[in-house]
């Protein structure tokens, strides 16, 4: 650990930069880096990320130095800004704020106006004239700081500023008298002695490294967990602290606050986008209190209100962006009508926008193809697939608000998180109401289909954190009232109660009663661009798992180049072929299957020339029948019953036979090339369909290229056996069909076993298609649902970092694959190699398989953009 704790910026002295951010956060390398511009920034000094790990590993202690440097840093500020630190006739105040290496929005916490006492305040009511603001400020400060460092409850401050406007006959806080706002000290100050069973400090350098605690403990606040466990961003970063000089926003109509973005984080328009208010400060912009304005445009705007200072921004945003080569979210305060810039930031924006960004800042000479795709993040890129509400049904509108995240969503209605969790639990789509969002909301946001805001703009928590997310989002819809202890909204004079259905539009803002269609969206010439650059530098090719031709269709449309994962038996579950599937799993012996799998053919036949003639020109891996027989079976006694009637069978017979046919393990048991061995009647009907199929499609002019691929394999002499078997049947279809055509036969490399043994496999193998998900839950042993239950704990003990299913271990099972890899390799240079487990569409496990050498992923349909940029993403770093 470095023995220097703290780093000052603004002013006369400034020691970081922008690439300071592991060490700084990035507030506090950004503050740093706006200084060494000479833009104007209140001087400060942040406290850094490694004493934030100090203090989280010694009990809450602080590193040996760290006061003495403190100590300096503040005589610094106190001669920059000719006032002092707890002084009674001339008191300097600060901020304290949170700065961790990423943004991570509403997530920590921050304390202003930090210095304020009952004995500062009338010293800063001397030095400004202006007792209404500094007692707004010190009111601010009481309920800041009782709520983040003592821990009372904010909406007990709240309800006596409600009672205050309500006494004193007005709608905004920012119409209270100082008389009024003096009494309101008061009693804020009651609501901590009495909630935190202790005094309001009245030692600022007691408030100093309060907030500081503060702020480190933040880090692991419950809510920033959970926005860490989101993005994957590991614990052991921590957080740093900045204490920097107070500028007000609320000291009079000459004084105002805002954010602002250099373009459009919804759409990626190149035009400056932000909100601001007037006589506020910048907690009352982003926490939706008081409804914001435009930074440009509109009348009332600050374009219009104070021309100069919006000049001096224009040009400072401009400056940024240049300088940062990527869009900017900036806050700022005006003081006076001077212009203070208080933050910068590479901007959250919505999938839509990064790519539109990325490739104007192309065109713009900003940045080249390779920095525009690494800029974007992959999982980004679903978002732009996401349904929106169908322009052709007529629908009105029962509010509207302001189109904070884009995309259409429809779902039951949740006034908590509680609620959101508890539905969704049962497979509901929720979308989350409230009046405004706040941090504690994380884990409802992330489970909730949309989220409707009644209060709150553009730049709310809740559009920042569903932009974030890629969730569509309505914001400030101010028609709505909503009553959280009677569980209801009530929107235009119509009331609607917790359960009920409605649907959100994020793209125009508009909130619709009940479940409206929707339909899918184009993709734009950005996208297309931009995708034109990523295949343009990849090496993997993406195929999709797909089962019908609707699903192939889909992924030829999102770019895939193939199918890795044809599942037939996805193809046996339709209502007016399970039975048949059922009689051939019941039937008494090979004759009487046969006749069953007679019926079969050609339901198969005609699947495999939909997907066949979707896929022309690209292969199809059919991976042959996988789950054990008893899946297929009803399991309840009712369905028993209506099955023995359909069949005409006995019913005590039937519910025998089922029986007999479960497994204590169906995982490790009778399912896969086992089931094709035991009964290879089934396989040999398969395979025919597939031949026949392909035979068809070929001479109505489909370039057709079945794989052919058998599951569960741990034995060469299973594939050995098989192999011969589907050459001979596949050659028979060719020989009755007149038809010539290219096939290979592979096999599913997903036991243990197979992987060590791949090289003996590979004799009769043509390619491995690596089955992750089970190869997963057979190398840890863990089963892949029942592990839910403490894969959680695991990881938030720091036993795993990432779940295993949802990205590919990388010490255990993509070693089994690069083992796997190399052995089929030096016994079949030429064999094919890829994955179609669910890993196929998560980026980290596509650049993992980029390092293996594997030849194709292969994921769902609307993963298929995701690993098509995570592939040339991977390509670019390597």
């Amino acid at each position: 650990m470095s023995s220097k704790y703290v780093y000052d910026f603004g002013g006369s002295s400034t020691d970081g930069g922008a690439d300071m951010k592991n060490l700084l956060g990035g507030k506090g390398a950004n503050m740093a880096e706006m200084s060494n511009l000479g833009i104007p920034v209140p001087p400060g000094f942040t406290i850094t990320t490694e004493v934030c790990t100090h203090f989280m590993n010694n009990d809450d202690g602080y590193p040996d130095g760290l006061e003495k440097q403190v100590a300096a840093s503040i005589a610094r500020l106190e001669k920059e800004f000719g006032a002092t630190f707890g002084d009674h006739d001339n008191p300097l105040l600060v901020s304290v704020r949170s700065g961790s290496r990423v943004s991570m929005p509403g997530m920590m916490d921050t304390v202003l106006n930090l210095g304020l006492n009952d004995s500062t305040v009338e010293g800063l009511i001397s030095r400004t004239e202006n007792p209404r603001f500094a007692y707004d400020s010190y009111r601010r400060f009481i309920q800041m700081y009782g709520n983040v460092v003592m821990g009372v409850h904010s909406e007990l401050f709240e309800e006596k500023l409600g009672e205050a406007r309500e006494r004193a006959g007005v709608q905004v806080d920012n119409e209270l008298s100082p008389k009024d706002l003096e009494a309101l000290i008061e009693d804020y100050k009651a609501i901590v002695a009495k909630h935190a069973d202790q005094p309001f400090p009245e030692d600022v350098k007691d408030q100093l490294y309060g907030s500081v605690a503060a702020v480190f403990h933040s880090w692991n606040s419950p809510r920033a967990i959970s926005y860490r466990k989101m993005h994957s961003y590991p614990a052991d970063w921590g957080t740093a602290v900045n204490v920097q000089t107070m500028v007000f926003g609320n000291m009079g109509d000459d004084c105002a606050t805002g954010v602002a973005f250099t373009r459009d984080p919804s759409t990626g328009d190149k035009r400056f986008f932000g909100e601001y208010l007037v006589n506020a400060q910048g907690e009352d912009v982003v926490a939706g209190i008081r409804t914001p304005l435009p930074v440009d445009g509109a009348e009332g705007s600050l374009e219009h209100v104070m021309p100069e200072a919006y000049q001096e921004l224009v040009k400072v945003y401009h400056r940024l962006e240049k300088h940062y080569r990527d869009m900017q979210d900036i806050e700022f305060t005006i003081q006076n009508g001077k212009l203070w810039m208080l933050q910068t930031r590479s901007g959250k924006r919505t999938g839509r926008a990064a790519v539109r960004i990325a490739v104007d800042m192309v065109h713009e000479g900003l940045i080249d193809e390779k920095t525009a795709m690494m800029r974007v993040e992959p999982e980004q890129l679903e978002q732009l697939l996401h349904p929106m509400v169908d322009p052709s049904v007529s629908a009105t509108s029962i509010a509207h608000g302001l189109p904070a995240s884009p995309g259409a969503a429809s779902g039951h209605i949740v006034f908590s998180v509680e609620q959101a969790l508890e539905r969704t639990s049962k497979g509901e789509d929720v979308v989350l109401v409230r009046t405004e969002t706040s941090p504690e909301d994380i884990d409802g946001m992330k489970v909730a289909r949309a989220i409707l805001t009644a209060r709150g703009g553009m730049t709310s928590h809740a559009a920042v954190v569903a932009r974030g997310m890629g969730k569509c989002c309505v914001a400030g819809c101010s028609e709505l009232r909503i009553d959280y202890e009677a569980g209801t909204v009530t929107a235009n004079g119509k009331t609607y109660h917790a359960g009920d259905e409605i649907t959100v539009n994020g793209t125009s803002g508009h909130v619709f009663e009940g479940v409206l269609p929707t339909v899918k969206p184009t993709l734009d010439d950005y996208f297309r661009r931009f995708m034109e650059w990523a295949d343009a530098a990849r090496v993997l090719k993406v195929r999709t798992n797909a089962d019908t031709p609707e699903d192939a269709e889909n992924a030829r449309a999102f770019g895939a180049e193939g199918i890795g994962l044809c599942r037939t038996e996805h193809m046996f579950f339709g209502e007016d072929r399970i039975d048949v599937v059922r009689q051939m799993i019941l039937a008494e012996d090979t004759e009487e299957r046969k006749e069953a799998l007679a019926k079969i053919l050609p339901m198969q036949r005609d699947d495999f020339v939909g997907v066949f003639g979707a896929m022309d020109g690209f292969p199809v891996t059919v991976r042959l029948l996988d789950p054990p027989l008893h899946e297929f079976l009803p399991s309840e006694p009712e369905d028993i019953d209506a099955l023995a009637a359909r069949l005409g069978e006995d019913r005590a017979e039937l519910a025998a036979e089922i029986a007999a046919l479960h497994e204590s393990n169906p995982m490790l048991g009778h399912r896969g090339c086992r089931l094709g061995i035991s009964y290879p009647e089934i396989y040999e009907t398969q395979v025919r369909a597939i031949m026949e199929a392909a035979c068809i499609v070929q001479r109505d002019g489909v370039e057709v290229m079945p794989e052919i691929m058998v599951p569960l394999v741990g034995i060469r002499g299973e594939l050995a056996h098989l192999r011969e078997k589907i050459v001979r049947v596949a050659d028979e279809v060719l020989k009755e069909q007149g038809s010539r055509l290219d096939y290979l036969v592979g096999t599913m490399i997903e036991v243990p076993r197979a992987a060590i043994a791949a090289g003996r496999i590979a004799e009769y193998s043509d390619f491995f298609s690596f089955g992750t998900n089970d190869l997963t839950q057979l190398t840890f042993g863990f089963s892949r649902d029942d592990a839910q239950k403490f894969i959680e704990t695991y990881i938030e003990l720091g036993v795993m970092a990432r779940d295993p299913f949802d990205t590919l271990d990388d010490l255990g099972v993509a070693e089994l694959v690069r083992t796997a890899a190399e052995k089929g390799r030096a016994t079949r240079p030429d064999i094919k190699l890829g994955i179609c487990g669910e890993h196929g569409g998560d980026p980290e496990s596509v650049r993992i398989c980029h390092g293996i050498g594997l030849d194709y992923v292969s994921c769902s349909p609307f993963r298929v953009p995701i690993a098509r940029l995570a592939a040339a993403q991977a390509a670019l770093e390597r």
